[in-house]
């Protein structure tokens, strides 16, 4: 990755993100080409980076949206993802968010529990409309990644049960108001191992199968996303290999893949660079105090997750140390007990594979602005999110007295 952290440093300031588009839309064709041999459609995770130009360039290559909000859907169909590319995920939503995506004619929206089921179809058949249905199913296996990014075990929250499943196929069959077209699978996000993916699309599918079997033929399998990304040092599912297990598992259905991929896309496109304001010492504890914080970029505070880390200076003398942000929380830092070098004040440090779940799950705590997102493509830098101001925080207040 060659990007000039310090010129864009010094054109717009710090923090700030960078994603660099060409990494974005080699990992989209890589995908995509992995399943050229069947009908496919990439349906970009839109909670990994959900900003309006990445979301766009990856419709301009042809992709579609996985969104598991009312807000996510608008966002893709904003920039152009056509409604037939949309599918509308998610345990909670709401009976405006139901309406509201019938009405916009999405794909599908994927069903997590039998008593969201219900609501559709009692919300459609008000609509008049016939709701085009996918069911997300949980096959319980172990995804072996972090718990909190795990989603296909029963106690977890997502999807139904296989026997749960094929009654609410049955009860789609027999309902005027309901058009089931699409089954939907999806274990956990980091994934590293290709054996429990397997294991989960082949429960899936001979659920497929056995739905076949009473006159209720599928259209879509959505096999989820979830591919991991080198953070340290992981060792990867080959694209190849992952689309030809897919294949495998799915051989004899006549129905179109879905995958949803997010982190794999964006993930190691992007880096969060911060600037360093002072360092200090507590005792024999040394601490590097950098402009960003944990409100910008939650992982490290939320996952204990690891983001390689960079000083872009020229001193090599390392010591241990602990890398922090001015946010009012001991929870508030990048990383702890990392060899650095000694910095001093405007010292930049670059922060990698911050494109997947950085921006999108900042937040304004302790009153800090959202910073600044920039895109590269073909060398040229473009803003395409301007840093929030103390007046955008307080726009939506209602006036004090």
């Amino acid at each position: 990755m060659n990007i000039d952290f310090k010129a864009l440093a010094k054109k717009y300031n710090t923090p700030y993100y960078v994603y660099d588009f060409d990494h974005i839309t080699k990992q989209y064709t890589e995908l995509k080409d992995s399943f050229r041999a069947r009908k496919s459609l990439i349906a970009y995770a839109v909670k990994a980076n959900s900003n309006l130009s990445v979301v766009k360039h990856l419709a301009n290559l042809g992709a579609g949206a996985d969104c598991v909000s009312i807000g996510e859907v608008k966002r893709a169909l904003k920039v152009g993802v056509h409604p037939y590319k949309i599918i509308f995920s998610g345990v909670g939503k709401s009976d405006d968010e139901i309406k509201e995506a019938l009405e916009l004619g999405i794909l599908m929206i994927n069903v997590e529990s039998a008593a969201e089921l219900d609501r559709v179809e009692i919300i459609a058949k008000e609509l008049g409309k016939v709701a085009r249905i996918s069911i997300r199913v949980n096959p319980n296996i172990d995804p072996k990644t972090h718990p909190y990014i795990s989603t296909g075990l029963h106690e977890n929250k997502f999807g139904v049960d296989i026997d749960t499943a094929k009654r609410m196929y049955i009860q789609c069959k027999n309902s005027d108001s309901l058009d089931p077209i699409g089954i939907h699978c999806h274990i956990g996000s980091q994934l590293t191992e290709l054996e429990p993916i397997k294991e989960a699309i082949n429960i899936v599918a001979n659920l497929v199968r056995n739905l076949k079997a009473i006159k209720i033929e599928l259209s879509f399998f959505d096999v989820g996303g979830g591919l991991g990304i080198v953070y340290k040092d992981e060792v990867l599912i080959n694209t190849y290999d992952y689309a030809q297990a897919v294949l495998d598992s799915l051989f004899g259905l006549d129905v179109t893949i879905v995958c949803e991929p997010g982190r794999f896309i964006v993930g190691n496109s992007g880096v969060f660079v911060t600037k360093v304001l002072y360092e200090k010492i507590n005792g024999d504890k040394r601490f590097v105090i950098v402009d960003g914080a944990m409100n910008d970029l939650l992982r490290p505070a939320l996952y204990d997750a690891y983001h390689r880390i960079e000083v872009l200076n020229e001193n090599k003398d390392l010591s241990d140390c602990n890398v922090v942000g001015p946010v009012c929380e001991s929870g508030d830092f990048f990383a702890k007990n990392i060899d650095l070098p000694t910095t001093q004040n405007g010292d930049l440090i670059a922060i990698y594979s911050a494109g997947a779940y950085g921006f999108t799950m900042s937040s304004n705590y302790n009153t800090r602005g959202k910073v600044a997102e920039i895109s590269l493509e073909n060398g040229n830098d473009r803003l395409i999110r301007r840093r929030e101001s103390f007046e955008d925080l307080i726009a939506h207040e209602i006036e004090f007295i």
